[in-house]
């Protein structure tokens, strides 16, 4: 039961740590980002488009449609967050609108799209992308150890890829001069300008990177727990990373311990629920628990937040 917990909680909590990321380097820059959730579905849709047409030509059988679909997943999250950039950077309009918008949005249009798509493409009426599940890896040996060898077990590819993406995303964020330039945006964007920093150039950069990394929770998500691309990868995960980025204090290893303990809470419930032959219903009361828990964690940690000081402000050049 322990090893399910710790495998299931990973293949959950990892995904939503790359996506907090991706919140995490927009928000240091300034730009308040409650577009996740929109950019995590919108990149799986263009992922998940790109497979299913790669599959029409390799077969199902091969690997390529899923490295294929992470790559579009990535070019389209991107592409994508340009809406977010072009509203609050050249049209300064409100940020948490903004992203609000572009989240609806996003639901909105990858349903029309799906479906006209299958409609006119494959000739079928869904609403959905099926991709089937990913392989899963295990490394011999170590697996073995009681316990901690659960995370070397039935690892998802992408579980690997996210990790070596979240190290090189920590050494750009502190031991990079772009990582430099972005926190000093976030926190006084008028004296980064003094010293010859272009805020804008940072902060467009820092939203195109978060729709990126949002993708790969996106199409990571898409390959494990939905099986598919449809309108129910919208759960509501991008922001359950804003919530991890917030209590992670936009720090990123304090927000992969947040990401964990939601990881595990939701595995956990599902662990228990299996383990006691509770029908499958009781699985909504599962999906709450993350939730529930950030209520909480709100309750107690919110008054020790430091955000960036900029946070959320529009930065106009000619103000001081």
């Amino acid at each position: 039961m322990i090893d399910t917990i710790i495998i299931d909680g990973l293949a959950f909590a990892l995904p939503m740590f790359i996506m907090a990321i991706g919140g995490i380097f927009s928000e240091k820059s300034g730009i308040t980002n409650l577009a996740l959730e929109g950019l995590q579905g919108f990149g799986a849709f263009t992922g998940g488009l790109a497979a299913v047409l790669v599959m029409q030509t390799v077969g199902s059988g091969s690997q390529l449609p899923y490295y294929v679909s992470f790559i579009a997943a990535i070019i389209g999250g991107m592409l994508y967050s340009l809406v977010h950039v072009v509203m609050c950077i050249r049209f300064r309009a409100n940020q948490v609108i903004s992203g609000v918008v572009v989240n609806i949005l996003a639901m909105a249009l990858t349903s029309f799209l799906t479906k006209r798509i299958n409609e006119g493409v494959f000739s079928q009426t869904s609403n959905k992308f099926v991709l089937g599940t990913s392989v899963r890896i295990t490394v011999p040996g170590i697996s073995r150890i009681p316990v901690i060898g659960a995370v070397f077990r039935d690892v998802y590819p992408f579980e690997i890829m996210i990790v070596f993406i979240a190290v090189i995303m920590w050494y750009v964020m502190y031991r990079t001069p772009f990582g430099m330039h972005l926190r000093a945006c976030g926190d006084n964007p008028h004296a980064a300008d003094a010293v010859g920093i272009n805020v804008n150039r940072v902060r467009t950069a820092a939203v195109i990177i978060s729709g990126g990394l949002s993708a790969v929770a996106g199409m990571s998500y898409a390959y494990s727990i939905s099986a598919n691309f449809s309108p129910d990868i919208y759960l509501g995960f991008g922001y359950l990373s804003i919530a991890a980025l917030i209590f992670g204090n936009w720090s990123i290893l304090p927000t992969l311990g947040a990401c964990l303990i939601f990881g595990f809470a939701r595995s956990s419930g599902q662990a228990i629920i299996q383990q006691l032959g509770m029908p499958s219903t009781y699985n909504d009361i599962v999906r709450i628990l993350p939730y529930v828990l950030t209520l909480c964690l709100l309750i107690f940690f919110s008054k020790h937040n430091n955000s960036p000081r900029a946070l959320g402000e529009i930065y106009d050049k000619g103000k001081r």
